[in-house]
């Protein structure tokens, strides 16, 4: 299916099902909000990447105007629906402030992946070597690779490549070879920095022992 929808640029990727809090200022998107929220409306946020518009983007729901100010700015909360590529940008629509786009809506396969768990598993590894906590937010057996991928460490580029794969099975494996690359860099990062840390300090290492293996 192919339709027009007014679309927010953004250097950020949204995922399907992800909420996300935006503070709007600009009186252009301020008219796009406002009127997509008081229409029902969808609009698209396609990341920019290299300054220019992606081709794949997400459509979005505004949820919530949580404030609107006095001069019209507004902080609202929107959340991912689907995946669209576009087909044609509109830089410009008589009456309005924003520009759009002829999008086709993107089938997407979610189905659950019995990867899924190991994947979990290795981004905590990798959060244990950082030493930060996540919460994801849901039980384990609910996460889907869109709820993993903004904690796995991947680049706006990666983020981006991840959002263009349609079937679940395909971001699972794409995390996977990432967290297979990365953490064995971390943890040698890590290993690094605790020989840098002893360096200096009176260490308590046992001498060889000459006598090993002699009877």
């Amino acid at each position: 299916m192919t339709n027009f929808i007014p679309i927010f640029p953004l250097e950020i990727v949204v995922y399907p099902g992800e909420k996300l809090n935006l503070h709007i200022f600009e009186d252009r998107y301020k008219q796009l909000i406002g009127e997509c929220y008081k229409e029902k409306k969808m609009f698209g946020i396609p990341p920019v990447l290299k300054n220019k518009i992606s081709e794949t983007g997400t459509l979005m729901q505004v949820t919530e105007i949580v404030k609107q100010y006095e001069d019209g700015k507004m902080d609202v909360i929107t959340e991912g629906v689907s995946v669209y590529r576009v087909l044609e940008v509109i830089d410009s629509i008589p009456a309005k402030l924003y520009s759009g786009a002829i999008v086709k809506h993107l089938s997407n396969e979610n189905s659950d992946s019995r990867q899924a768990q190991k994947i979990i598993d290795a981004v905590r590894e990798l959060h244990r070597l950082l030493h930060i906590k996540k919460d994801f937010g849901k039980p384990d057996i609910e996460l889907t690779s869109y709820d993993i991928a903004h904690h796995a460490a991947l680049s706006l580029e990666e983020e981006y490549d991840l959002l263009c794969l349609l079937r679940e099975d395909q971001r699972i494996e794409y995390l996977r070879r990432h967290l297979k690359k990365i953490i064995p860099i971390v943890a040698g990062i890590e290993t690094l920095k605790k020989k840098i840390q002893l360096n200096g300090h009176f260490k308590e290492l046992k001498g060889f022992d000459f006598n090993f293996g002699k009877k």
